[in-house]
């Protein structure tokens, strides 16, 4: 487990050490970049909290994250549902096209989408990503809780539905409490990529307010040929925290509902 272990946490390391040097240390070709040899300082730290808007970007990004993975789980979940649950013709054709929808780039995307955008008007504004993120989430999330929802017994809903409980009520009431690792993974997933998604966000928003944490990193702390990696290095190591936190406190529901909606589809 050492050289995957390693593989792992290396880039935080070395974010960490590069964060913690000084400016004439970094920029020292004589340095070793594998330790600090000037003593750590912060310096790196208050420049980007001082000089850039970077807890703005981060609230940006929360925002957007969270709401994205709000309407993807409940459109994937319902959707996902419709196809594992319902007889209709075309279930089997219409569960794997979903499927290819996902496989489709984004860099092909976001020409056609920069229209609708315009057309609802919502363009330079949070609402342009809250818009268009659900258009490559939605597909695998849908995907991927088709099968997990086969992995449970039709009998629970049936027996649900003699008893007199609606078709919703019957999801809402006994499905949805047995598919916690499934939904999980879709909000882990969904929330993953919304907070780190560099296109849309780049292509839809240009004002320094509304700028998201991917955007607002390249653009502030890369100016022209000049690289502020201190700031950078600190500004990445702060972004990855909420999703380390997040795949440490589920991860063991997590590896469960990617695993089972994987293999039984």
């Amino acid at each position: 487990m050492f050289p995957f272990l390693l593989f792992a946490l290396f880039p935080f390391f070395w974010m960490l050490i590069t964060s913690l040097k000084s400016n004439t240390e970094l920029y020292n070709v004589t340095a070793s970049p594998f330790n600090i040899r000037e003593g750590a300082t912060l310096e790196q730290y208050r420049l980007l909290l001082k000089d850039t808007a970077f807890l703005l970007w981060m609230a940006n990004s929360m925002i957007v994250a969270s709401v994205v993975t709000l309407i993807s789980v409940t459109a994937s979940t319902l959707a996902a549902y419709a196809v594992a649950r319902l007889r209709f013709r075309g279930a089997q054709a219409f569960g794997m096209a979903i499927f290819l929808t996902y496989l489709v780039p984004p860099t092909l995307l976001f020409i056609p989408l920069s229209r609708v955008v315009a057309f609802f008007g919502v363009s330079d504004s949070l609402w342009a990503l809250i818009l268009t993120y659900p258009t490559f989430l939605i597909p695998f999330g849908t995907w991927l809780q088709m099968g997990y929802f086969r992995t449970i017994p039709k009998e629970l809903e049936e027996c649900a539905m003699v008893d007199g409980a609606t078709r919703i009520q019957a999801l809402v009431r006994i499905i949805l409490p047995i598919s916690i690792p499934g939904l999980l993974t879709v909000a882990i997933f969904s929330f993953t990529l919304a907070w780190g998604h560099f296109i849309y966000a780049l292509a839809f928003i240009s004002s320094a307010p509304q700028k998201v944490l991917p955007v607002g990193i390249a653009t502030e702390l890369i100016r022209g040929d000049v690289f502020f990696w201190g700031a950078l290095m600190a500004a990445a190591l702060l972004a990855s925290v909420p999703v380390v936190i997040i795949y440490s406190l589920f991860t063991g529901r997590f590896v469960a509902g990617l695993t089972a909606g994987a293999t039984k589809y």
